[in-house]
């Protein structure tokens, strides 16, 4: 993908190497009592964790950051503009306005409006802030242990993190969070695997567009977005995680699905043909 040089959005947070330590406050009577925790030996940020604590929040840069991981940044800043041009079109065409959603970056660990996320478990969208969260190093896991390397691999990762703010603009989000505790686990999991085919759907359509606009695709490029959507498989991460696979439990989609409906949102750019969630065959 031809990116370098090119405009980056400006809604990206970037906490890339901080980490977040509490500020304690409550008067002199906390103060008073976690020195003497700490006299007797104690450790006076465990009484605050146990005790609830009391204070702020405030992060700290722990860590530089490298040539590799900036440069990693700066692509993700240019995709998400392209993502923000693409559906800011596509919205007006509707008679609607698109609501830019932020941009994310962290290392290890991250206080969202949906709570905690890990690196571990990889990129995700929270709908209570519209941010979408990326710790740089899943780049690097996506080449090196999903086998799915390129700029485009991880450009269509952002895509489909977008495709989520997507579906919550346009109120598919709450419907289906709504499902949660009034279907069947194994029902509801049914429906989360929609959720997310239609990100990749979206994230299709995104392509379409981005190729169509811009014209900044390599050769190679959409086979990367492809392979990457099935390297990103519940069968494929099943497999390597336990050896076996349970359908039951899918919550993503098979590597066969995720780039079927990313390859027909690339094929049509139609968004009136990602309705995953009446398609009788996924």
């Amino acid at each position: 993908m031809r990116w370098i040089g090119r405009s980056e959005s400006d809604n990206v947070e970037d906490r890339r190497g901080t980490t977040s330590r509490r500020v304690v406050g409550g008067g002199l009577g906390t103060l008073i009592i976690l020195l003497l925790v700490w006299l007797l030996g104690g450790d006076p940020m465990q009484y605050l964790r146990e005790s609830g604590g009391t204070g702020t929040s405030t992060s700290v840069q722990t860590e530089a950051r490298s040539d590799e991981e900036n440069q990693l940044a700066s692509f993700a800043k240019v995709v998400l503009k392209d993502t923000e041009d693409v559906w800011s079109n596509l919205f007006a065409k509707a008679g609607s306005q698109y609501r830019m959603p932020t941009l994310v970056l962290y290392t290890d660990q991250v206080q969202s409006a949906c709570g905690y996320g890990s690196g571990a478990s990889g990129p995700f969208y929270c709908p209570g802030d519209e941010k979408l969260y990326l710790d740089l190093s899943f780049c690097n896991e996506l080449k090196n242990q999903l086998d799915a390397p390129g700029d485009f691999a991880v450009a269509y990762v952002i895509a489909h993190e977008v495709g989520h703010h997507v579906q919550n603009l346009l109120g598919i989000t709450d419907k289906i969070s709504a499902l949660q505790g009034r279907v069947s686990e194994a029902e509801y999991n049914q429906y989360s695997v929609r959720l997310e085919l239609q990100a990749d759907f979206f994230a299709g359509v995104w392509a379409h567009y981005e190729q169509k606009l811009n014209n900044v695709l390599e050769p190679g490029d959409l086979d990367e977005a492809i392979n990457a959507a099935a390297a990103v498989g519940d069968d494929r991460l099943q497999r390597m995680s336990q050896g076996y696979v349970v359908p039951d439990a899918f919550t993503h989609g098979t590597s066969a699905q995720r780039q079927r409906w990313f390859k027909k949102g690339w094929d049509t750019g139609d968004i009136n043909q990602g309705d995953t969630f009446s398609a009788s065959s996924l």
